[in-house]
């Protein structure tokens, strides 16, 4: 039999990297106390409610899940006003951003993005063998400007976050409206809005949507909601942009489990207001620690932080992992991602970085 190569963007593409699952580091080095904080995980895990639900629902596993999602978008439009044919779900927000990329880029248009961006936008772009065209960072945050001006005549998308992974930057509305007034009406502008439910008072997306019929909001159940073993999302957009995602979506993407879950988590506005507030005491801690050792660090917005560790990051990272502490390196020199876990969890990591780091700590 002949070899068939893949196609060429597949055949150029280098796979996504997840975080090390616990699993693995016990395996590995024979560890039992394990700190994850790597892959922006809700320390909390998700609600009671979430867990009720599920096990309410457990004995319809042998059924196919209903493949329009009626019960999700139900509750989608109940809380964010937006009807029902403005609705896309995915198996978590990755595949919505697949969905995108496969609904409205060809092999000869090209995609604008960061540069210390999520690391998905190039990978879908690269997989449809499309233009790269990746913007340089202003400092650790989109440049907004330079993304408008590198916008060319065969550009079908532009993936943007707020706040962005891994950097938890962030940008206010004032600039997302100067933005998009400059971008081409033919142009698809992806909102990736991941971590927002972490800081709502910051942006409020929706008020966008029908003044830009080009525009695509972008939420997961995966972190505030704590919902990341179900893999649930969900997009949402004019009629039109919407009816074009949904002839590709395919009609049980997203599992009944999963959208049970999803449905309480929206309703459980105590949780998340929890994890709010869990979120917020960990990002001081970790702010506090790192001043103490001297380390520099990128304000966020998100459940997570980028620290100068003023070393290596890989061998930082694994330096950390003998220490029981799974974080994240992310490509940026000398920085490493840390996940917001509860205080026990971020004081063990703090001690863990001290010491492979050979610091001591200020009062």
């Amino acid at each position: 039999m002949t070899f068939v190569p893949a196609n060429e963007g597949i055949a150029k593409l280098n796979p996504y990297q997840p975080g090390k699952p616990i699993s693995e580091l016990e395996r590995e080095l024979g560890l039992t106390d394990i700190v994850k904080l790597a892959s922006n995980e809700n320390p909390l895990g998700c609600s009671d409610k979430v867990k009720e639900a599920v096990a309410a629902e457990l004995s319809e596993i042998g059924r196919y899940p209903d493949g329009g999602g009626f019960i999700l978008k139900d509750q989608v439009q109940k809380q964010f006003g937006v009807a029902h044919n403005q609705i896309t779900l995915g198996n978590g927000s990755n595949d919505l951003l697949e969905i995108f990329a496969r609904a409205f880029v060809s092999s000869e248009d090209s995609v604008v993005y960061s540069q210390h961006a999520f690391a998905v936008y190039g990978l879908v772009t690269q997989a449809i063998n499309a233009e790269a065209i990746e913007v340089p960072a202003k400092g650790f945050s989109h440049d907004l400007d330079a993304m408008a001006a590198a916008i060319k005549t065969n550009t079908k998308l532009i993936f943007i976050a707020n706040p962005n992974n891994p950097t938890g930057t962030w940008f206010e509305e004032a600039e997302f409206e100067a933005f998009m007034q400059k971008v081409p009406a033919n142009v698809i502008v992806v909102l990736d809005e991941a971590y927002v439910e972490y800081f709502p008072e910051n942006f409020n997306s929706l008020k966008f949507l029908a003044k830009y019929p080009n525009l695509i909001v972008s939420r997961t159940m995966s972190k505030c909601f704590g919902l990341a073993a179900l893999r649930v999302g969900f997009a949402l957009a004019s009629v039109e942009v919407t009816d074009f995602l949904n002839r590709i979506r395919q009609p049980f993407n997203v599992n009944h489990l999963a959208m049970v879950a999803a449905v309480a988590a929206l309703k459980d506005e105590d949780f998340i207001e929890k994890s709010r507030v869990v979120n917020k005491a960990g990002m001081a801690q970790l702010e506090a620690g790192f001043k103490a050792l001297g380390l520099s660090y990128v304000p966020s917005r998100a459940n997570f932080i980028l620290v100068d560790v003023q070393a290596d990051p890989a061998q930082t990272f694994n330096a950390l992992l003998k220490q029981g502490v799974i974080v994240r390196p992310v490509g940026i020199a000398n920085h490493l991602r840390v996940s917001i876990g509860t205080e026990a969890e971020n004081a063990k990591f703090l001690t863990a970085l001290a010491k492979v780091l050979s610091l001591e700590a200020t009062a």
